[in-house]
């Protein structure tokens, strides 16, 4: 609940100040000032709204041929707004989201945690434990990604992978099926029926 409320007034402060401005002040929240505004805002939660398209459009274009120089030209590009420095805690906000959003889904985390076991049989598996940078990015204080954190389903040993919170179930079934199987015919082998 802690969380809530600090992205509550984390919106709240950001919307005050747009609006106790005087009309020659607010025109600095225009551009890509505005936009990073609202990427911070947006990226502070798991849910996001369609009026954080154009800010989110505009946040994950930014990209270059280094990941260290997209995460840098991210973290510049969220800087522009008045209140990423202002704090320790909102430097540290910034800090995760542009080294954290958009690498920490099912999708990215299948793929960065994809290893191979050369010393056995050669077979790939995706490790179960969440990168330091996800870790700081959906943990921080003032983020809410409560029930939208990707999971872990199965071990990496068996095929386990990433999926959705809200796949959770559906993908432990499936994982479990598949497993019954394997061990079924693994059985049927050794015993030679």
């Amino acid at each position: 609940m802690q969380r809530k409320n600090i992205l509550a007034s984390f919106a709240f402060a950001a919307s005050a100040l747009t609006t106790a401005m005087p009309a020659n002040a607010q025109d600095v929240l225009t551009g890509d000032t505005r936009l990073a505004c609202e990427a911070v805002l947006c990226l502070a939660t798991g849910t996001r709204p369609s009026e954080c398209m154009p800010s989110l459009r505009r946040y994950f274009s930014i990209s270059h041929r280094k990941l260290s120089d997209t995460i840098r030209g991210r973290l510049n590009f969220l800087n522009l707004c008045p209140v990423a420095n202002q704090t320790p805690q909102m430097q540290s906000l910034v800090s995760a989201m542009a080294n954290g959003a958009g690498r920490c889904d099912p999708a990215s985390l299948n793929t960065v945690l994809l290893s191979w076991n050369n010393w056995d049989d050669g077979r790939t598996f995706i490790s179960n434990q969440m990168p330091s940078y996800c870790s700081a990015y959906t943990g921080h204080s003032y983020t809410d990604f409560a029930g939208t954190i990707p999971r872990y389903v199965g071990i990496p040993e068996r095929g386990g992978y990433w999926v959705e919170s809200k796949d959770y179930d559906r993908a432990l079934a499936e994982y479990n099926a598949r497993i019954a199987a394997e061990d079924e015919a693994r059985r049927r082998s050794d015993y030679g029926n």
